[in-house]
């Protein structure tokens, strides 16, 4: 039975315009992340005192009045960050009570090994557990990520295949999964990768039943407008952007040219934001950031 809480979800991330914030760096991003932000690997010791570091990092954004429900639609939160308290509430249920910012939650175990130029997701086998937790704090959807570096059909017939199994998994708990197959920015056939990576999003699309409806998150692609019948298809709430490495000023311009795509960036929403800024400094550059994504994303 759907919850009040999860229609109202709904609504916003359908009916609102805004963008989702990707806020979950995790085990292998997250020293990166910090050093980005400013804090060095010399001032933790320990994964424990790492992601107390970057906790304290997501709350320092989250809590700051330019991060509003008017613009954010949502934010992303590695498991680790469900886990722990902002403001003295779980982190999930002070993103929503608190913010009106709809919280999603990135299930996967990161990714295997590379092969026919592809890495697919590691096994999970533990995530009926992980949706069941993530229900009990009124989480509205997932995320997953598999990478595509190469135009290999088999290979992203692949990643297509196995984030739509796993993505039923994930609707049967109620909850709605964002399908992410990131094309690598790097990638020497990057517009020949993308096309087959639509044609087999569609394929999969067309077979989900008229009560599945997911997210997807791509890379902005080489072509403007280029997932335009995947925004179209009516199995799809939204399509948002990752930034992929391109910088925000980047993101931003390929974001505007791609009608109906919103942004769900990472690095380049904390572009420019640091640990040592005064508080001012900080609400300023996180205040300009929110708006440029949410101006590229209103298009």
């Amino acid at each position: 039975m759907v919850s009040p809480a999860q229609l109202a979800m709904l609504d916003k991330v359908t009916q609102q315009k805004g963008f989702v914030a990707a806020l979950d760096q995790s085990g292998g991003s997250t020293p990166k992340a910090l050093k980005l932000y400013g804090v060095e690997e010399n001032e933790y010791d320990g994964d424990e005192a790492m992601f107390t570091k970057v906790h304290e990092m997501r709350t320092r954004i989250v809590t700051n009045d330019a991060f509003d429900g008017q613009r954010v639609l949502g934010a992303i939160l590695f498991e680790n960050t469900l886990d722990r308290e902002i403001n003295g509430k779980p982190s999930s249920h002070y993103l929503w009570q608190d913010k009106q910012v709809v919280p999603f939650l990135k299930v996967d175990k990161g990714l295997a090994d590379e092969a026919n130029g592809v890495q697919l997701m590691k096994p999970m086998p533990q995530l009926d557990e992980l949706l069941a937790k993530a229900n009990a704090k009124d989480v509205f959807g997932t995320k997953m990520r598999s990478v595509i570096k190469q135009a290999n059909a088999d290979g992203i017939t692949a990643v297509v295949a196995q984030q739509f199994e796993i993505g039923r998994q994930i609707l049967a708990a109620g909850l709605v999964p964002i399908i992410e197959p990131e094309v690598d920015i790097h990638c020497a056939d990057k517009a020949d990768a993308e096309a087959l990576l639509k044609a087999a999003l569609l394929s999969q699309l067309d077979q989900l039943a008229d009560d599945q409806n997911v997210m997807l998150k791509v890379t902005l692609p080489e072509q403007d407008n280029f997932y335009a019948e995947c925004i179209a298809h009516p199995r799809v709430i939204q399509v948002v952007a990752l930034s992929g490495g391109y910088s925000r000023e980047e993101s931003n311009r390929r974001l505007t040219n791609n009608e109906g795509m919103i942004a769900s960036f990472s690095r380049a929403l904390t572009e420019g934001l640091s640990a040592r800024q005064s508080d001012g400094d900080f609400t300023g550059t996180l205040n300009r950031t929110i708006e440029s994504i949410y101006q590229a994303s209103i298009t």
